[in-house]
């Protein structure tokens, strides 16, 4: 297939996939009241769809050294929409919300990396890198574009429907490859199971680990912020709500997750030019900085905190790509889907752990309605997110860089 054409199916693809991935973080107000759960509740429900990811990434990524990613990629696209359907019909509370979500995650799992996986693997050359900062870069779209459905079905349907739409779209996305790609002409790989879940040769690749760390503290940051986005506007809404022209909370979180694909794109294409260790360092020490700051400007102008989380929007997701493709590259051709799982169980793993610790830090320090609280929960996101640099820095150290 061309590849553009190629690049097309799996961008679209992946933002139909992942129109119920913040579904519920976007509707976390609206869930405490009816279920009347906790922060640290709504913490774990948000947690545990990347929990699922986690658990499920090393072996449907590995695998891809091994078998056709098409299939894999095509039987996580239905769980995705089985798993949104379920929590659309069944779902009643903290349990039932836990089970339905953490199996959205597995499906999450066998998509987002698997495609990309299918996308290098067809793919080589210059046009790699920027068909991994593309693809990367619509993670943003799809998770933006969750954060308005949600929102807008809810208030015309409530937010059962909002589910509903979202298996929608992972029905659509799994016809739209099903009837556009073939199965991979590659010859099948040889290793057995326990060899591609062997995750030492990864580690000993200092580089691509480096990298992979790198992605790690990365996450932990992003997956944080954009669950709890939409309830920190909506507390800074409740604040001044007549400085807000009739904006609810959804509808500029929506614009300021938007943000995440121009970053990541020009992010990767500064990469290019200046290199990429030093585009990242700067990137993930400025969000680091913004994190520290954003939480305790709640109660300022509703348009200084707009534009400020459109800021944070933008460094919170600039490197991305840049991080991503420093994996691919660097990565053992042969070991490539054991080195992207590694990154996903350990980027997905703290994801997971992220909302959660947000949410406890809140409960903590006096819930929601404190502008302290809100200060140091995105503080623990940017404590989290100056490791980056740091790791990268010392396990790439010595090491010639790759071409960018």
């Amino acid at each position: 297939m061309n590849p553009v054409r190629l690049i097309a199916v799996f961008v679209i693809s992946l933002v139909l996939v992942m129109m119920g991935n913040a579904t519920f973080p976007a509707l976390i107000p609206t869930f405490q009241i009816e279920w009347a759960l906790s922060n640290t509740e709504a913490g774990w429900i948000s947690g545990v769809y990347y929990a699922g990811y986690a658990a499920a990434v090393p072996i449907l990524v590995s695998l891809t050294d091994r078998e056709d990613a098409r299939a894999i990629y095509l039987w996580s696209t239905a769980l995705s929409a089985v798993s949104a359907l379920a929590f659309a019909l069944w779902a009643e509370g903290f349990w039932t919300a836990m089970a339905f979500r953490a199996l959205a995650g597995v499906g999450l799992a066998g998509t987002y990396m698997v495609g990309l996986k299918i996308l290098t693997d067809r793919i080589s050359g210059k046009i790699q890198s920027r068909a991994i900062s593309l693809y990367t870069a619509h993670f943003a779209i799809g998770n933006s574009l969750s954060v308005l459905l949600a929102g807008e079905v809810t208030l015309l349907a409530g937010w059962s429907w909002a589910f509903g739409v979202a298996a929608i779209g992972s029905v659509i996305a799994f016809l739209l490859v099903v009837l556009t790609v073939g199965p991979s002409m590659q010859p099948r790989g040889q290793q057995n199971l326990t060899d591609i879940l062997d995750v030492r040769p990864v580690i000993r690749n200092r580089p691509a680990f480096g990298y992979v760390l790198g992605y790690t503290a990365h996450i932990w940051e992003l997956f944080g912020f954009r669950n709890w986005i939409v309830v920190f506007l909506a507390f800074s809404i409740s604040l001044q709500p007549d400085q807000t022209w009739g904006l609810t909370a959804t509808q500029v979180a929506t614009v300021v997750l938007l943000l995440g694909l121009p970053a990541s794109v020009i992010g990767n294409e500064l990469s290019l030019r200046f290199g990429r260790q030093r585009v990242i360092t700067i990137i993930m020490l400025t969000s680091a900085a913004l994190a520290c700051t954003i939480g305790f400007t709640a109660a300022l102008p509703f348009a200084f905190v707009a534009v400020l989380s459109g800021l944070y929007g933008l460094t919170v997701t600039g490197e991305s790509a840049s991080l991503t493709t420093g994996v691919v590259q660097n990565a053992e051709p042969s070991r490539k889907g054991a080195t992207m799982a590694l990154q996903s169980l350990l980027g997905f793993g703290v994801g997971a752990i992220a909302p959660l610790a947000f949410g406890v830090v809140l409960d903590l320090a006096g819930g929601t309605g404190e502008i302290l609280a809100w200060g140091l929960a995105f503080g623990l996101l940017g404590l989290g997110a100056a490791l980056g640099p740091v790791v990268l820095f010392r396990l790439t150290r010595g090491v010639a860089a790759r071409p960018n």
